[in-house]
This record gives C-alpha cells, structure tokens and sequence, in this order.
C-alpha cells in the first residue's frame, strides 16, 4: 500500500513544485478522494467510506490539526468542499504532505478491514489514474 501512496503523492509533489497554487492542488486532492470514494462505496457503502475517512481523519489530527474543520463537517458522506476548504488554505507542500498522511493511514485502515491484496487491487485504477497525471 505505500507504494500507492507514493505514486499518488508523485504526482502531486510534481504539480506543487511546478508552481500550481493551494486551490489547485486542494483540488486535484479531492480529485483522488472522490475516485476512492466513488470505487469504494458499492463495497463497503458510502458512509462506510465517510466513517472509514473521518477515522483517519481523527487519527492523523493531532500532525495537522488544520484538517480538524473537515472531520467536523462530516456526518454520513464524505464533504469534498470543507476538505478542499481546509487544503487550500496551507501552501501547496503543506496540502500533499497532509494528503500523505491522509493517504497512508486510509490505506492502513481499509486493508485492516478487507485485506491489504483486495485493497491494492480495487484502487489499483485510482492510483494509476493519478499517478500518472490523467487527473488534474
């Protein structure tokens, strides 16, 4: 699973250092979180994905307790606007390296509940998606 997060971050670290700006980056970050929601909810459900995230979420604030905004406003769906809201008001290398974080420990957290093979295996299109630029 960390080689996942480490093409998705690949990608971001590029678009960061090629000077794309916080709103930008917040928005290719929500890029990915829609596609693992929107691959993940026929398996695990939508607010399966929305609980899966606010855990995450919670276990990586004390690191980044900016993103305390967006655990708040989440009830039974994931909230793409107060994410992106509170990603795009750090610098661009604040954003992906919270993304990291964010990243790393879903991951941990859906392998633990499924498997890290079927894991890998359902978001292998969402990290070769992003990984390789096809989304912004």
């Amino acid at each position: 699973m960390l080689r996942a997060v480490e093409n998705i971050q690949a990608g971001l670290s590029k678009r960061a250092a090629a000077g794309w700006d916080s709103g930008s980056i917040a928005a290719s970050i929500v890029s990915v979180w829609r596609d693992i929601d929107v691959t993940l909810a026929p398996i695990i459900g939508q607010r399966g994905v929305a609980a899966l995230f606010r855990r995450t979420l919670h276990l990586i604030r004390h690191d980044h307790p900016w993103l305390t905004a967006a655990l708040d406003s989440m009830a039974d769906a994931m909230d793409f606007m107060a994410l992106q809201s509170s990603l795009s008001q750090r610098t661009s290398a604040n954003a992906v390296a919270a993304n990291g974080a964010l990243l790393q420990k879903f991951l941990e957290q859906l392998a633990s509940l499924i498997g890290e093979s079927l894991a890998e295996r359902l978001l292998r299109p969402v990290v070769d998606a992003h990984s390789t630029g096809a989304h912004p």
